[in-house]
């Protein structure tokens, strides 16, 4: 693996114990997948922030790093609202060490924004073939098969370290040639909203880490397409998908593939069962939750419509992120209007806050594959229109 002289510098240690460690961590990684080469990213998203999941031996390797990040670098979802964590019951002992965590990060000049959708945040814009170094799986789909810039699939670590360097080891998603599909998805039926959810939930476990090409009868929204990809990336490990017609790449000219040799299709009774089999338990749901990953300003706009002069009966969250909340205040007013919450800077499968219900509704086909082992209940799943008639107890 080829390394300038000043990479090599850093090697040596000769920028500090922090930056040797880091640029170790990519060239390790380099000389595992092939790599020549270290090339600049444009941004980088890290992974591994709520105290849940990273607990005191994460705050511990934060807190040792010293340095500023070579490029805009942002955070995934913490375990709380880090504003107004009591709101939802948090233990001020979590509350302590989550703030810790972040406070760590900032040392290094990250911003906290904790999102996992980073390409709605303000001067953080993504363009096609852009490179990144993000960390969360939803964020990487769409900023891969959606925006067609180029990221893998980045631990904790290795997001941080290609921050703190402002490189990252290239191999993987980075070159074309690695992005060509190797399977073919049928869906020849008309498909809208969280269907997408569910088509993606199917797909991810058919396909693992396949990089699949849909021929889908229907034109999907962005939003849409964040769904897919986020329930694929949790079923499976899909980290690239591309849409006949739609995402940017299959439809670029210079982007040459062959026809995958492979090719399943995904039929309507294929969707239909995964609302009936998540709805086939006696249990109510005693939450609701929607915002996995985190809600556009679109999808905020909805759910304010569809809650307009009604009042919820139980526990109903809607999670986006704190930059888009602040500039939809209006939205975000007329959605607690209603007695639900709009919450910030986490989400239910993250934040230690959920893990106390039974049943959880979600309209999310990631948060569907995860909640019952990361929260511990049950999910079942539905429509943005049904999981709020639940909330408000008109079904």
């Amino acid at each position: 693996m080829y390394l300038t002289k000043e990479e090599e510098k850093t090697l040596r240690g000769e920028d500090g114990e922090t930056l040797q460690k880091a640029i170790e961590i990519l060239v390790a990684l380099g000389d595992i997948y092939g790599a020549d080469a270290l090339i600049p990213i444009k941004s980088a998203q890290v992974s591994g922030v709520s105290y849940k999941t990273i607990g005191d031996a994460g705050i511990e390797w934060i807190s040792d790093l010293k340095g500023t990040v070579k490029v805009p670098t942002v955070l995934n979802p913490a375990g709380m609202d880090m504003d107004n964590w009591e709101r939802l019951g948090i233990d001020p002992k979590f509350a302590a060490k989550q703030i810790e965590i972040i406070n760590a990060f900032g040392s290094l000049g990250i911003e906290p924004k904790c999102t996992c959708t980073p390409y709605y945040l303000s001067g953080f814009d993504v363009q096609y073939k852009d490179h990144l170094a993000w960390g969360e799986s939803s964020a990487i789909s769409f900023s891969n098969s959606v925006l067609g810039a180029r990221t893998n699939r980045e631990g904790g670590p290795s997001a941080l370290s290609a921050a703190l360097v402002g490189k990252t080891a290239d191999y993987g998603f980075h070159k074309t040639e690695n992005r060509t599909p190797n399977i073919e998805i049928t869906v020849d039926f008309e498909t809208a909203g969280s269907d997408y959810g569910a088509l993606g939930y199917i797909a991810g476990k058919i396909v693992g880490s396949k990089i699949p090409l849909f021929k889908i009868k229907s034109v999907p929204s962005k939003d849409e397409m964040k769904m897919l990809g986020a329930a694929m990336a949790a079923s499976g490990a899909v980290a690239l998908y591309h849409i006949d017609g739609v995402t940017p790449e299959i439809t670029d000219k210079e982007f040459v593939y062959e026809k995958p040799a492979e090719s399943v299709s995904i039929e309507k009774k294929d969707i239909d069962a995964v609302y009936e089999s998540a709805n086939e338990s006696t249990m109510a749901n005693d939450i609701v939750t929607i915002g996995c990953p985190h809600c556009s300003k679109a999808e905020l706009a909805q759910i304010a419509d569809l809650l307009e002069g009604k009042t919820v009966v139980k526990e109903f969250w809607v999670f986006t992120s704190r930059e888009l909340a602040g500039q939809n205040k209006d939205l975000v007013d007329r959605i607690e209007a209603s007695g639900a919450k709009v919450v910030c800077d986490t989400c239910m499968v993250v934040s230690p806050a959920a893990n106390k219900y039974q049943c959880m509704m979600v309209n999310s086909g990631k948060a569907y594959a995860y909640v019952p082992s990361m929260c511990g209940s049950k999910a079942t799943y539905g429509t943005v229109e049904r999981c709020v008639k639940d909330a408000t107890g008109e079904i």
